[in-house]
């Protein structure tokens, strides 16, 4: 058996996460305690009690998201999980995936996050955006009507996340977004939903987040991971410090490549993949990706 742990991004999170960790298990407490200590201000009660408008905001919910499944993974270790073979975040969830495989400190990575979700909450309100679901129509196909849409309005919008075989997320400035959204309905797909979202990620559009993010990513302490991490850029093993940085001052900007991810370690002779964190949206893609596969999830 190969196993791969797989940490979600934003969208996974709900108020009330992490409680009962923090209630029953020592280690997942002390994971919480410390955040709080760091940022100063109290993310595990925002986490337990919300209230949701707040857990949403970018700036809790990036660093709640990435807290809680630390918490959830400091949990499985106490229990005697095993060390996984392969280690894979979506989106935000990337800087969770790097401090379990040992190239962030907890404290610099929980750093990173706090001001990723800061520079992302800016850049969306110097420059808004919108994000859509597209349901039932092939990569390709989206990314023709993207680049259609960009070239009709002189807009930029493109694919954020190739999540599974018929799930794709677009991202871009409003007008674009809508005559892409108009163009992939031509082309058969089954479904599109835009998202509630002024925040056009991993688009051109977070280019001003992710000049200042690479700053913060210089000065912080990288180191080669103990565990092979799947970058999402590349979908390939990060295997350096300097591969790592890479990546992280791209992914702003960059698709989430999750079905090319999976796939690789799909090839590489993985069959169990484990959720850590809140939520099973990870699983469900991979459900599409290869139902053959076993799924876990950690119940938090």
């Amino acid at each position: 058996m190969s196993v791969a742990y797989l940490f979600p991004g934003q969208g996974s999170q709900h108020v009330g996460m992490g409680q009962d960790l923090y209630q029953v298990e020592p280690a997942s407490r002390a994971v919480f305690d410390l955040a709080d200590e760091i940022l100063q201000f109290s993310l595990s009660e925002i986490c337990f009690s919300g209230p949701e408008e707040v857990l949403k905001d970018t700036v809790n919910q990036q660093p709640a998201l990435f807290v809680t499944s630390i918490a959830a993974w400091q949990a499985m270790k106490v229990r005697g999980w095993a060390t996984p073979d392969y280690v894979a975040g979506h989106s935000l969830g990337e800087l969770t995936a790097l401090v379990v495989a040992g190239s962030l400190e907890f404290s610099d990575g929980l750093a990173l996050v706090r001001k990723r979700g800061q520079l992302m909450k800016a850049a969306g309100e110097r420059e808004p955006g919108a994000m859509a679901a597209v349901l039932g129509l092939d990569i390709e196909s989206v990314k023709l009507a993207c680049d259609g849409a960009w070239e009709n309005t002189n807009r930029p919008v493109q694919v954020a996340n190739d999540n599974c075989p018929g799930q794709v997320v677009i991202s871009g400035d409003k007008m674009a977004l809508e005559a892409a959204m108009e163009l992939v309905r031509e082309s058969g797909a089954r479904k599109v939903i835009q998202l509630p979202i002024s925040i056009a990620a991993h688009s051109s559009l977070m280019a001003s987040a992710s000049a200042e993010f690479t700053a913060a990513i210089a000065a912080t302490s990288i180191t080669k991971p103990k565990v092979p991490i799947i970058g999402n850029v590349s979908a390939e093993p990060l295997t350096s410090p300097e591969a790592i940085q890479q990546e992280l001052e791209a992914q702003l900007t960059s698709s989430v490549q999750w079905t090319n991810s999976m796939r690789y370690l799909l090839r590489n002779g993985v069959d169990t993949y484990v959720e850590i964190g809140p939520g099973e949206v990870l699983l469900g893609l991979m459900k599409r990706i290869d139902r053959k596969t076993d799924r876990v999830k950690f119940k938090l």
